[in-house]
C-alpha cells in the first residue's frame, strides 16, 4: 500500500486489560474511531504505545489486530526501536514479511551515537528491507539530532523518505524544505506546535492526542492546508490544554485518561507505569474534562 506521508498519524496507544493482557477489542474500537474521523494511517509501538513494554509477540499480534482492522482502508507502520543494528534489521524484515506498509525508525536506544553512527545505523535498516521508511527525529527525548547533513549522507537510499519531526524547532522544517524540496517529507512529531509547523510546510502530523480527539485533529490539519487559518486557529486554542498532556512523562496515562472521558478508550497501562492518583489525577481530569465541556462542533466542517 502508498504511503503519502501526509495528513493525520496517529502514534496510537496500546490497550490493556487490568492484569496487563493485550486488549484487542479495546485496541480495534480505537482504531475504528480514528479512521472514522479520517486519518491517514496508523503508527505502531511507539513510547506512546508502551513500545519498551512489549514483546515481540505482543508487537505481533497488535501489528495482525492492526492490519484485519484498518483492511486496506490506511497504511499501517510498524516503529522500530532497538539496541543492536542487527536486532533492529530482522525486526524490520519480520514486520515486512507480516504484511507491514512501513517503518518509523528511532536511533539506537541507550548508546548515544555519533552522526556517522547514526546514519550507518538508519542506512543499514533501509538496506536491508523495500519498506518505505519515516525516521524520528527527537534529539529532545533521544539524545540524538539527525541534522540535515545527515539527512543528505541517506538521499541515495530511496526508501529513505520522510522524518518525524521532534526536534520542537519550527524553524527545522524551513531549513529541510530548503535543503532538499519535497525528497524528504515533514510530519511534525509534537502536538504542541502541529499547527505552527504545518502552517510552515509540514506535510503530516504523528499525532498523540488524536487518539481521544482523532476528528479534531484532523480538522486541524486540513483546515491549515486549506488555509483557513483562523478557523484552524480556534479550534486549536481551544485544544492546547489538551495537546500540553502530549509532553509530559506520563503522556502515556494522561492521554490514555483522555481516551476514556471521550468515550473511546480504556485506562490501564503496564507497569512500571501506574495509574495517576492524587492530585496530579484531579489535574489532569479537570483538563480533561474542561476539553470535553467546550468541545467544539466539528460537524460543520463535514466538508473537509
Amino acid at each position: 500500500m502508498h504511503i503519502s506521508w501526509k495528513g493525520i498519524y496517529p502514534a496510537v496507544t496500546t490497550k490493556f486489560t487490568e492484569d496487563e493482557e493485550l486488549d484487542l477489542n479495546a485496541f480495534a474500537y480505537n482504531l475504528e474511531a480514528q479512521i472514522d474521523a479520517g486519518i491517514d494511517a496508523i503508527v505502531l509501538g511507539g513510547s506512546l504505545g508502551e513500545a519498551s513494554t512489549l514483546s515481540e509477540t505482543d508487537k505481533n499480534t497488535l501489528l495482525a489486530a492492526a492490519l484485519e482492522t484498518s483492511n486496506g482502508r490506511v497504511p499501517v507502520l510498524m516503529n522500530i526501536a532497538e539496541q543492536r543494528t542487527s536486532e533492529a534489521i530482522r525486526l524490520a524484515q519480520e514486520s515486512e514479511k507480516r504484511g507491514v506498509h512501513g517503518l518509523m525508525l528511532l536511533p539506537p536506544l541507550k548508546y548515544n551515537p555519533g552522526p556517522r553512527e547514526t546514519v550507518t545505523y538508519f542506512k543499514s535498516i533501509a538496506q536491508s528491507t523495500g519498506l518505505p521508511i519515516m525516521i524520528y527525529n527527537n534529539p529532545v527525548d533521544y539524545k540524538v539530532h539527525v541534522t540535515v547533513n545527515m539527512f543528505e549522507q541517506m538521499l541515495d537510499l530511496d526508501n529513505i523518505q520522510a522524518v518525524k519531526e521532534s526536534t520542537r524547532d519550527i524553524t527545522n522544517v524551513t531549513r529541510m524544505r530548503n535543503a532538499f524540496g519535497d525528497r524528504i517529507k515533514i510530519l511534525c512529531g509534537v502536538d504542541t506546535i502541529a499547527l505552527e509547523c504545518i502552517a510552515a510546510g509540514a506535510d503530516g502530523w504523528v499525532a498523540g492526542l488524536v487518539n481521544a480527539f482523532p476528528r479534531e485533529t484532523v480538522v486541524v490539519y486540513k483546515l491549515v492546508k486549506a488555509n483557513r487559518i483562523q478557523e484552524a486557529l480556534e479550534i486549536y486554542r481551544w485544544f492546547m490544554p489538551l495537546l500540553e498532556l502530549d509532553i509530559h512523562p506520563k503522556l502515556v496515562q494522561y492521554i490514555k485518561l483522555a481516551e476514556v472521558a471521550a468515550g473511546i478508550g480504556t485506562e490501564p497501562t503496564r507497569s512500571p507505569r501506574l495509574p495517576l492518583v492524587g492530585e496530579e489525577r484531579t489535574r489532569v481530569l479537570d483538563i480533561i474534562n474542561k476539553g470535553i465541556a467546550s468541545r467544539p462542533d466539528m460537524s460543520k466542517y463535514a466538508d473537509l
